[in-house]
């Protein structure tokens, strides 16, 4: 099928633009037609102009999926159809991927398939998880309560991820800072500094001659160090994707305390909130493991709730994996074993999962608590090779001076 590109109208008369799928532009323009778009202007797209067609936003965050729940929730329980509902959150959602999405899905569920089958259609716009919890919903007649728990776990994970890019803002501006005061150090001060010394007959000290050395190389080498490092950056990104490089960087991952306590923290998070939120659906325990384990982005959790699946299948409760594995800290496989004895599993990872997002928090003030001294320490040492470069030419000629 060919790719069309096109701008339309949509109900509430606003100019949309996107791109669809179809065997002919006349099917194209009866697709959008059953959408209820208007179309304006509707052409094929080469594959150069379907790379640049940039969708606003990118991708659907947890904060936006939380936002869709939830809207949905209250459309749902105001009476509103399910085709009408799906047809609001298209014309309100401002992520265009999204509301492409839903659009679909609405077209969609008009033929008569179910609302689950339809988001299968676009995988990632819709998460496995959600799409589980919805036909959940659908087969006990609670798509509602199935979407609310949904509203609430993304928007526990839009909390999360905000709290660890949060941190990360602090290291990421000072490292780029200290990058650029060195470049300027080294491209404009250092050489400037240096030749004077030089026409003065000094001999330089190794120190400064080192880093003299470092100056030259930057000032006439670089067209050769930045495709290198352009390379290895390039390389190890590749490498990372491969199994054998996310087995090794998870690895270390676990490995570097400072980062290992907020992993596991925020794993355990993850795993008791998702099954907490599976379970409470009626999605079977073997499925929900299954799911929870495609969410983790450890390959070693992953690899471990694999485990945990196939433990399960066998007859063994999850809490004897989740402590075999070595992976979990005590409290999550007691909670879950003590859910096991009692029949309340769901609440117990429910409590477990609001222990945990306290903890990811408490970790995340304590990594920076922790990092803020190290990146001082580092900026230091740099500013100390610097000075002391500048400064021992000086004391140099001060010693020979003094001599005289």
């Amino acid at each position: 099928m060919a790719s069309y590109g096109y701008e339309a109208l949509n109900s509430a008369g606003k100019n949309v633009k996107g791109s669809i799928e179809a065997e002919s532009i006349e099917k194209a323009r009866q697709e959008l037609k059953k959408q209820g778009l208007v179309v304006l202007n509707l052409t094929t797209q080469s594959a150069l102009t379907k790379d640049i067609n940039f969708k606003v936003g990118g991708w659907p965050k947890p904060r936006d999926m939380s936002v869709f729940c939830r809207q949905f929730v209250s459309m749902s329980r105001a009476g509103v159809t399910l085709v009408d509902s799906l047809k609001m959150l298209a014309e309100q959602t401002e992520n265009d991927r999204l509301r492409e999405a839903t659009e679909g899905v609405r077209v969609s569920v008009e033929k008569g398939e179910t609302l689950a089958r339809s988001m299968q259609d676009y995988p990632k716009v819709f998460p496995d998880l959600l799409i589980n919890m919805v036909a959940a919903g659908e087969a006990s007649g609670s798509l509602d309560v199935a979407l609310e728990r949904m509203s609430v776990h993304f928007e526990k994970a839009s909390k999360t991820q905000a709290l660890v890019k949060k941190a990360m803002i602090y290291p990421i501006v000072v490292c780029c800072v200290a990058i650029g005061v060195v470049i300027v150090m080294l491209t404009v001060v250092i050489p400037n500094y240096t030749s004077m010394f030089e026409e003065l007959g000094t001999e330089l000290p190794a120190i400064t001659k080192a880093v003299a050395a470092c100056s030259d190389a930057l000032i006439h080498g670089w067209f050769i160090i930045l495709p290198i490092i352009i390379a290895i950056v390039v390389g190890l990104k590749m490498f990372a994707a491969t199994d054998k490089g996310k087995h090794i960087f998870h690895k270390l991952q676990l490995s570097i305390p400072i980062f290992r306590n907020l992993l596991i923290k925020q794993a355990s998070s993850q795993v008791a909130r998702t099954m907490s939120t599976l379970m409470a659906a009626g999605v079977p325990l073997i499925e929900a493991v299954e799911i929870v384990s495609e969410t983790m982005d450890n390959v070693y959790y992953k690899e471990a709730l694999q485990m945990c699946k196939n433990e399960i299948v066998i007859g063994q409760p999850l809490s004897r994996p989740l402590e075999e594995c070595g992976l979990f800290p005590p409290m999550v496989y007691h909670m879950t074993r003590i859910g096991e004895e009692t029949g309340n599993t769901e609440e117990m990872l429910s409590k477990l999962a609001d222990y945990y997002d306290d903890e990811v928090e408490v970790a995340v003030q304590s990594f920076m608590a922790a990092l803020e001294p190290m990146i001082i320490v580092l900026l230091a040492g740099i500013v100390i090779i610097l000075v002391g470069a500048c400064m021992a030419p000086m004391l140099t000629m001060y010693q020979a001076l003094d001599q005289l």
